[in-house]
């Protein structure tokens, strides 16, 4: 054999499999069709949330004159420069992961990996043996969902724009569409959204979906629930948007937001006897094995968690059990996650509906109320940026099982409280901590009174 080890993907997933291999005396190869480090690095997580913090300066500036600041003149956002420092940073952090890779002694080939047979993988001319294989490929935007809608933006395309259009239609309401739509709007464009769900964020705790909706609408951010257009018509200049009963609307751009689908195509699957599933993902067990000895898959390939931290965990976690002798799987029952809109959602455990739905005892404390930082707000800022918290707590044990939060820094406070949670706390562990005051997290050891309780 060539390598012990051959990746194919140099996403997150992929690169943390690779070095961990190697790390334990592994040779390992890593294979990539485009720049290494992947969606969350090059076109996902990272752009986005520069992003992100370009849009919160728009309501920073505003809010600054409510607390004395005096600003010379209107503030203007320019797209091309913040684009020219995001791709200046994203090239960073490729060179990083090239020197990290290369640090770590894996072997880099650039160009597009394929099965070739059981053990074997071809790169262009060349072919690598390995007494096993990493599928880490990840996921790409859906391009079609609607006819027509090949023709628009994905996330891609938008973090690679040098100029904002005036008017946008964004199809979709998952954590991409929301979140673009919230940047985009506090960035100066008009936005409006059409899915076809009742509120944004399916799969979310009712909770944040109806928060999200109205922060998204404090934004001036147009919500047109229940109404999926048809088709998508180019224009000479702009898009049509076909939503029925003759009816159009005309934009000048818009994003595709409508899902995300494995990179399974093109792998070669066929030629070890796999084929994906209808979605287009690759199955594995629990052990992140396909059924085809010495191949395994990790990350959003195989549709169980999309998030990067779980695809980095699976990689490091094979790769102790293939290589170190310490077999152990990655635990995907509480995952924090977090959608950084403005402002941001965070949750860890299980919806109010999922409980429900499990018919599990369940104790609900729930609070919302204005940021302090709100109080001294000028005219022009943007409002509505209530604080939303909620914890699930089992009735019987007085487990916390869930932590949901959508308002400033959540990200930040829901990771911390999701090592709480992953040690077992109660909610009398909660009671008896003591507040840090004044802050917004002080309110979820503050909860006392329950809301609800579901039988």
């Amino acid at each position: 054999m060539d390598f012990d080890l051959v990746v194919i993907g140099a996403g997150s997933g992929g690169v943390a499999a690779s070095r961990r291999a190697a790390a334990h005396g592994a040779r390992v190869a890593i294979v990539e069709a485009g720049r290494v480090g992947g969606t969350c690095v090059l076109r996902g997580c990272v752009p986005k949330k520069l992003l992100m913090y370009a849009a919160q300066y728009g309501s920073t500036f505003a809010e600054a004159r409510g607390y004395g600041w005096t600003l010379p003149a209107a503030p203007q956002f320019e797209m091309a420069h913040w684009q020219a420092a995001k791709s200046a940073e994203t090239t960073r952090l490729e060179g990083l992961y090239r020197r990290l890779l290369e640090a770590s002694g894996v072997t880099l080939f650039e160009g597009a990996g394929h099965l070739d047979g059981p053990g074997r993988v071809r790169v262009g001319d060349e072919r690598l043996t390995a007494r096993h294989i990493i599928l880490a490929t990840g996921a790409s935007p859906v391009r079609d969902s609607l006819p027509g809608i090949e023709t628009c933006a994905t996330s891609n395309e938008l973090l690679d724009l040098e100029a904002l259009p005036r008017r946008a239609a964004i199809i979709g309401s998952g954590y991409i569409a929301v979140e673009f739509a919230s940047m985009l709007a506090r960035l100066g464009v008009q936005v409006a959204m059409y899915f076809r769900a009742e509120l944004p964020l399916r799969g979310f705790d009712p909770m944040l979906r109806a928060a999200a909706a109205a922060a998204l609408q404090a934004a001036s951010v147009e919500l047109h629930a229940g109404v999926l257009p048809q088709r998508v018509r180019p224009l000479l200049e702009g898009f049509a948007l076909e939503l029925g009963d003759e009816r159009a609307v005309e934009v000048d751009w818009v994003l595709n937001a409508t899902g995300r689908r494995p990179n399974s195509a093109g792998l070669g699957l066929a030629s070890v006897g796999l084929a994906p599933r209808a979605d287009g993902a690759v199955a594995v067990d629990d052990a992140l094995r396909t059924g085809v000895d010495g191949l395994y898959a990790i990350g959003d390939l195989t549709q169980r968690m999309n998030l990067t931290p779980v695809a980095i965990a699976e990689g490091r976690a094979l790769a102790d059990t293939l290589f170190a002798a310490t077999p152990r799987q990655v635990d995907l029952t509480r995952v924090a996650h977090a959608v950084f809109l403005l402002p941001p959602i965070a949750s860890v455990g299980p919806t109010e509906d999922e409980l429900a739905a499990a018919g599990r005892p369940v104790t609900v404390f729930e609070t919302d109320f204005n940021p302090m930082r709100q109080a001294f707000l000028g005219a022009g800022a943007t409002r509505g940026e209530r604080t939303h918290m909620k914890l699930l707590v089992d009735s019987g044990s007085d487990r916390v099982l869930a932590v949901h939060m959508i308002g400033a820094d959540a990200p930040e406070i829901v990771q911390s409280l999701a090592v709480a949670l992953s040690a077992g706390a109660t909610k009398a562990h909660f009671d008896r901590t003591l507040a840090v005051h004044p802050t917004a997290a002080e309110e979820f050891v503050l909860l006392r009174e329950p809301v609800r309780r579901l039988p």
